[in-house]
């Protein structure tokens, strides 16, 4: 059971960084600062005022820039390395000591499920930037933002419905994906011309 709760708060708090690295931080920070739950002692590197204040900082300013077309794209193409990096550190912290195969595994796996989480998100947005009105990006940056915020909170209180959240997510973004690289390839199979 130990080995699916951590899996689940590390799953869930990899995921929600490849959407929005900093609240996912300020999160964590908070929660163990303010012992909001029991967490292992290995969340206390987030529990550092400069991390704290930086995070939410950093969390202000991507929640203005996610607000405006064509920014957010643009800042999501700057984080395309950032938010994996951060997921993979969060799920390497989370470990503590451990040996480095182990730590290899769960930087992958923490690093891999933020990509997924970013590369949908940036996606999504460039998607909803080709449309001429902005609400529809508003709404997508509110609903990602309070997306993140819950499943944080999932993942402090109910980590195992985290990884069953974050499994069937991950699970959705490999189908979605197979689907449209078989589009493409049916797609560019018909556009060739017989010589």
């Amino acid at each position: 059971m130990e080995t699916l709760i951590f899996l689940g708060r590390t799953l869930g708090f990899s995921f929600a960084a490849g959407i929005n690295l900093y609240a996912t931080v300020a999160i964590i920070g908070l929660a163990s600062r303010y012992d909001w739950v029991a967490l292992p002692p290995e969340y206390q590197v987030f529990d550092n005022d400069w991390v704290i204040a930086l995070a939410i900082l950093l969390f202000i300013v991507e929640f203005f820039a996610d607000k405006i077309p064509w920014v957010d794209s643009i800042w999501d193409a700057l984080h395309t390395v950032v938010r994996p990096v951060g997921g993979a550190l969060i799920a390497v912290s989370a470990l503590g000591e451990a040996s480095p195969g182990l730590t290899a595994v769960m930087a992958l796996l923490g690093g891999g499920a933020a990509f997924g989480s970013h590369a949908t998100k940036a996606g999504t947005r460039v998607v909803a930037n080709s449309s001429p009105e902005p609400f529809s990006n508003w709404a997508l940056s509110l609903g990602e933002d309070a997306f993140v915020i819950g499943l944080g909170v999932l993942a402090l209180q109910y980590p195992i419905a985290a990884l069953v959240v974050c499994v069937l997510l991950l699970a959705v973004i490999v189908a979605a994906l197979t689907f449209l690289v078989r589009a493409f390839r049916r797609r560019f199979r018909g556009a060739e011309v017989p010589a």
